[in-house]
């Protein structure tokens, strides 16, 4: 668990304490450092993390919703095997990004998209709408205006909306819910110095092919573009690591 300096004091009662428990424990857990089966007493993470016994719970009781943690009457609360755990969880993936294991998360994480968004563009040059041909050429124009300023953050802001647009405009609502999910790993490439200090010109023009390809209603250009983008970010990423990813 985390060290004394980091411990949030009991005057905090603010929602960033939550938040800052919360990410606390998640981060222990995926990192290993408290392990699954290993048995929490609600008691003692209090005095652990100098926080009130309602902030502790509501922490757990995320947990529970995330199903990382089972707390039960007279026993404490169980960390769960991670086969159990919703690994579609936005937070989860963020943890794990942040840990030991981020190549393995972000080689899963790769492989999903690579199965998901060509087909998801494919589907969005048939059933995109205007607002939302507008919205990805837009998306375009800021990741090339951000990425010459060089400004990664704005920059990110751009790629999410037009990769989020994408999966809305498939029009599969399946696929719209793994938005969020190809979000964090769109950020967590980001946070965590994946990407080129200047992001590349081609994988611009990547995504300039897939909107154009879409409002022109080609679905296997849009397939072949969007699979392209996915592929260079994983060549990115294993330029950026020395390691091998996907």
């Amino acid at each position: 668990m985390p060290g004394e300096s980091d411990r949030p004091q009991p005057s905090d009662r603010s929602g960033g304490l939550h938040d800052r428990v919360l990410d606390q424990l998640g981060l222990a857990i995926v990192s290993g450092e408290t392990p699954e089966g290993e048995v929490l007493r609600i008691e003692r993470l209090e005095e652990t993390l100098g926080v009130s016994r309602t902030v502790m719970r509501e922490a757990v009781r995320v947990l529970e919703s995330m199903q990382m943690v089972a707390s039960r009457r007279r026993i404490g609360v169980t960390v769960l095997p991670r086969a159990q755990w919703n690994l579609f969880d936005p937070r989860i993936i963020r943890w794990r990004l942040a840990g030991p294991d981020r190549m393995t998360q972000l080689e899963s994480l790769s492989q999903l998209r690579c199965g998901i968004e060509p087909v998801a563009a494919s589907l969005a040059a048939t059933r995109c709408t205007p607002e939302q041909c507008g919205t990805l050429t837009s998306a375009v124009i800021g990741m090339s205006v951000t990425a010459k300023r060089g400004d990664l953050d704005a920059y990110l802001e751009h790629d999410i909306t037009f990769h989020r647009t994408i999966l809305e405009a498939s029009g599969n609502d399946m696929f719209s819910g793994l938005a969020q999910v190809v979000a964090e790993v769109l950020a967590g490439r980001t946070h965590h110095n994946l990407m080129p200090a200047e992001p590349e010109t081609a994988a611009i023009r990547l995504h300039g092919d897939v909107a154009e390809a879409v409002q022109l209603g080609r679905p296997q250009e849009a397939e072949t573009a969007m699979r392209a983008i996915v592929l260079e970010s994983i060549e990115a990423m294993s330029l950026n690591t020395g390691l091998g990813v996907g």
